[in-house]
């Protein structure tokens, strides 16, 4: 088969998927929303293209990863309901991706928008975890929490499953497609490992001159 032939993690998400069916979809989409191991712009569109090929069912693909949306966000609305704004805030500090400033970034851009700043940033890429923070910390009512996610994630889940379907017949160079898509997500990587660097190394340089 010509899924097969996926390398990397393209390859690593193919072959959960193959062994979990839709399953596999939820499990990675859900682990993508607390911690970004396979980014979901990799998982959706493998699924759909596997989907394409008779291997798993389109709309049961689009409902496992939007069940692994809400269980993900529902972890971290959960840890901002129990942790508050001042220790998450610490929290995040430590992070070596993360500074305060995104969870004041988060927080912010949730006071000002309020409830719907949820159902948007399920659709927007880096908010659409950090957003579940200050919806806890809020206590946003968890019945509508998850019916705007649901709503939003499911419309990124549809986009990008139905991206991979719709271009499934055009996949015939699989080997290429995941050499591409393999050095996009490292190079992602380096610059997230980067960047983190030089936040360390600045808050190592506020830490002495305080």
């Amino acid at each position: 088969m010509a899924e097969a032939q996926l390398t990397g993690l393209a390859g690593v998400a193919t072959d959960v998927m193959d062994a979990l069916g839709e399953v596999g979809v939820g499990v990675l989409v859900l682990a993508e929303n607390v911690f970004p191991p396979i980014p979901s712009e990799v998982v959706l569109p493998l699924a759909g293209y596997l989907a394409s090929r008779d291997r798993m069912d389109l709309g049961l693909v689009v409902l496992a990863a939007t069940v692994g949306s809400v269980l993900g966000a529902m972890l971290l609305y959960e840890v901002g309901t129990r942790t508050g704004s001042g220790r998450l805030r610490r929290l995040v500090d430590r992070m070596p991706l993360l500074e305060a400033e995104d969870f004041d970034r988060a927080e912010s851009w949730f006071e000002r928008h309020g409830q719907l700043s949820v159902l948007i940033g399920r659709c927007i890429p880096v908010v659409r975890s950090l957003i579940s923070l200050p919806a806890g910390v809020a206590d946003m009512p968890r019945w509508r929490f998850i019916v705007l996610t649901a709503i939003g994630s499911g419309v990124w889940n549809a986009v990008f499953v139905g991206g991979g379907y719709a271009l499934g017949a055009q996949f015939d160079q699989v080997e290429r497609y995941s050499a591409w898509l393999n050095r996009a997500v490292y190079a992602a990587i380096v610059v997230l490992l980067v960047l983190g660097l030089r936040r360390a190394l600045r808050r190592r340089a506020g830490g002495r001159a305080g």
